[in-house]
């Protein structure tokens, strides 16, 4: 039995959760979040709580079950609070700018400057010249953008310089020694 679906969850005021056949639609004061889950799972919503449920037992099923019930909770968290990643950018000469809502210019160390567009629902923040925060609803979708910004320059392993999530603890090589 998986212990992550068992849980309730439970809908906040000014959420709006439907359910179509095979589709969850929730609704929120930030956006609107639609999933399709398999059809193993069945989901009732009564009241201010959605309890899901494995309609058919397979092997998989059990895993299903949990991811199903935390998809679904994450939509919820995103369309009443959102989420966010904050990237880094280290090494001289690297910086940002924030063109607009949707757009960065990322100088990166090469030749030319680096201009990224956000995709639907995703907006950027800047503080400084070195943070970039990612704004959005989906979690998946703010996590694909922040490891696609993050793939631009990866940090490199002897100086530690390039694009890293705020926090992240990068693994340093010592370099040649020298010439004996």
């Amino acid at each position: 039995m998986s212990r992550i679906g068992k849980k309730l969850i439970k809908i906040p005021t000014g959420v709006t959760v439907s359910q179509d056949t095979g589709v969850v639609t929730v609704k929120g004061p930030k956006s609107q979040l639609k999933y399709e889950f398999r059809p193993e799972m069945e989901v009732f919503i009564t009241g201010d709580e959605i309890t899901i449920n494995e309609k058919i037992q397979t092997k998989a099923s059990n895993a299903f079950w949990g991811l199903t019930r935390a998809l679904i909770a994450n939509m919820i968290e995103g369309v009443t609070n959102g989420f966010k990643k904050r990237l880094q950018l280290v090494g001289v000469g690297f910086r940002v700018k924030k063109d607009s809502d949707t757009q960065l210019t990322l100088t990166l160390g090469f030749s030319h400057p680096v201009i990224y567009k956000a995709p639907d629902g995703i907006t950027f923040d800047v503080e400084g010249n070195d943070i970039i925060i990612v704004n959005g609803c989906d979690s998946q979708q703010v996590g694909l953008v922040a490891a696609k910004i993050k793939k631009l320059r990866k940090p490199e392993p002897y100086k530690g310089k390039g694009i890293r999530y705020e926090g992240e603890v990068v693994r340093r090589k010592a370099g040649k020694t020298g010439k004996a």
